[in-house]
Parts: C-alpha cells; structure tokens; sequence
C-alpha cells in the first residue's frame, strides 16, 4: 500500500456534514452531545433532515445512504464528513457506490467501527486518506485528550501523534498506517475492496467479540496469507469481550496468533471504543516501536 493523499487542514466556521452511512441512529442525547462539540469549536453542521428514520436496522436504505456520502462528498463548500454513528450497514453501500461519482479532491471522512469499509473504500479506489476516530455519537464520551486529539490533527495544530502501550516482539518497523475494526476487516479480505497490504502497519480495535471469535477471524487472517505481508501490527482496544473461565484471555490469543509471525506488534494502544480513541490518519507514514511499545505517525507522506 502507499501513503494516501490527504486533505488540506480545516479551521472553525468551515462547513462540515454529519452523515449516517451504517446503524440506524438510536443514540439521541449522545449524538446531541457530539453536536455540540462541533458547534462549539465554531463548525457549521449540515444534518440532514430524515438522519432519524431507521430504515430496520439500518440508518436509511441502501440507496438513500449511499445518495447521502456521495452529495457531501460532492459539495464544494464541504471539508469534513462526520458519521453519526457506526453499528452496521456500510459495506452495503459499496455493492452501489461507484467510486467515479465522487470528486478526487480530498476531504476529511471521520468515523471508526463500521465506517472502516468506508475509509478503506477511499484509500483504495480514490488514494485519499480518511481519518479513523470518533464518530458523532461517542465524541461526547471521548476524555479531553483525546478529542483535543482530534481537533489539532484536523486544524492542522500537530503534525506528530504518539501513543504509547506495551510492546513485544522487539524492534522497531517503518510502514503507512490503516486502522481498522477486526470483523470488519476480515470480512473485506478477498473483495476488490481490500488495499494491498505490503508495506503496512495495521491498527486493529472491536468491540463484543469473545477471545475465541478474534481467534478465528485472526487464524483466517493467517491462512489468506495477509498477516505475512505486515511491517508491524498496533492492537487498541477490544472492550466488552466475553470471557468465561475456560476461556484464553484476548491477550493470550493475540500472543498465540501473532507472535511467530516475526514482526513488531504494540498492544493496549489507546483507540478503540469505550475509552479513549485517538485519531489514526489512514495512510499516513507510522513508525511502531515494540521496544518501547510506541506507535507514531506524521502527516508527511514522504518515506
């Protein structure tokens, strides 16, 4: 994969669009809270009127969706995309989506969870690198940190991100960063949709996911051939898995899946949901470090 084109930094009064691409939008008090945030630093928000008419489990129907990404994506005045939320339902936009429809020129898609079909859609058909963090309905619950994260790394304030975990696998990798949900991911594997993997570090979160199913989803990642491929992998957060006393922890299936694969991995990373979730820039030139269990990236596309 090569590092993605990204767009130019935004500033406050700027007009941004709030899209819901994937989970019909339940979340109502939080999604006024992620609002806010936005408003409050000075952004004009365009919301689309019918943006709370589920369509089943879905935000709206396929069409109606991909209808609604591809207008922001269009308008002019537009600099940024915000998803409400993710759940589910974005890969069904890109049985429909015709990536020539969009403009090629780069604007900021922001999302994480099940936006990551979305983001990856972007970095492989139009070279254009989103950014994988809060959605509009967990901004609100997001620590001060983390969205002053956000902000600075859109408005252009820092132009170096470094997080810190625990490392192992010593030594350190070069390589251009694509953050992803895990299910969402493996389910990408053997579509057109899937970037080339050579020269990547890949950034993995889920949530609800019980050790033994991460164990499976990173057991088909091993038999594609995919992981083999990697410079280096950064773990985030894998929140509200089950765990009954049979079971390996998710630390000891990650050890066991990945360890031979002779490449630097950095755990317990601060992204992911319920917590923090840093912003991760798809595309971008990152360095992971497993001995002092870091994991930074630069906005800088030159290797």
């Amino acid at each position: 994969m090569q590092p993605t084109k990204f767009p130019s930094i935004i500033t406050p009064s700027q007009k941004v669009r709030v899209i819901a691409p994937s989970g019909a939008l339940r979340e109502r008090e939080r999604f006024e809270q992620g609002l806010k945030i936005w408003r409050d630093r000075g952004y004009e928000l365009t919301i689309p009127d019918d943006l709370s008419q589920p369509w089943g489990y879905l935000a709206g129907t396929d069409e109606h969706r991909c209808q609604q990404f591809i207008e922001a994506w269009n308008d002019p005045d537009c600099v940024a995309i915000a998803c409400a939320r993710g759940g589910y339902g974005s890969m069904r936009l890109l049985e429909k989506l015709d990536w020539q429809e969009l403009s090629d020129r780069p604007k900021w898609l922001i999302g994480f969870s099940d936006i990551t079909a979305l983001l990856w859609g972007l970095a492989k058909h139009k070279g254009i690198g989103g950014l994988h963090a809060p959605v509009i309905t967990t901004l609100g619950n997001e620590p001060a940190r983390s969205q002053q994260q956000l902000f600075d790394w859109l408005e252009g304030k820092v132009n170096v991100i470094a997080l810190s975990g625990e490392g192992w696998n010593n030594g350190q990798a070069t390589g251009v960063l694509l953050p992803a949900n895990l299910t969402l991911a493996t389910h990408i594997i053997g579509t057109d949709l899937c970037p080339d993997l050579e020269n990547v570090i890949l950034a993995i979160e889920d949530v609800s996911e019980a050790p033994y199913r991460v164990d499976r989803m990173l057991t088909h990642w091993r038999w594609s051939g995919h992981l083999q491929k990697l410079k280096g992998i950064a773990i985030g957060r894998f929140s509200q898995s089950e765990v009954s006393t049979l079971s390996f922890t998710m630390e000891e299936v990650w050890r066991d899946r990945l360890t031979n694969l002779g490449i630097p991995i950095v755990m317990h990373l601060p992204f992911g949901h319920d917590g923090e979730n840093a912003p991760l820039p798809v595309g971008c030139i990152a360095e992971i470090d497993a001995d002092n269990g870091t994991l930074s990236f630069s906005r800088s596309i030159k290797k």
